[in-house]
């Protein structure tokens, strides 16, 4: 049984995903509501775990644009 909290979980997702090439650098993320149905989880869920890759220098959010992929785990400065 995984002991994560929700949104630690859909933000590992997430990052697994863009670790793959599956959400290259410049990809938007699905929008909020598309997440909610998709991973099953609530409002808070989904933005909770949006900031927790905004932390993880992963995406950046553009209000009324949409969430993108700005990094790609072990690559930049951060990885030296």
């Amino acid at each position: 049984m995984d002991l994560r909290y929700a949104y630690v979980r859909l933000a590992d997702d997430i990052e697994a995903e863009i670790r793959s090439g599956r959400l290259p650098l410049g990809a938007a993320l699905p929008g909020e509501r598309a997440m909610i149905t998709q991973h099953g989880v609530s409002i808070d869920t989904v933005r909770r775990a949006l900031k927790v890759l905004r932390e993880r220098g992963l995406v950046t959010t553009v209000p009324h644009k949409g969430t993108f992929v700005t990094g790609v785990p072990g690559e930049g400065p951060a990885a030296e």
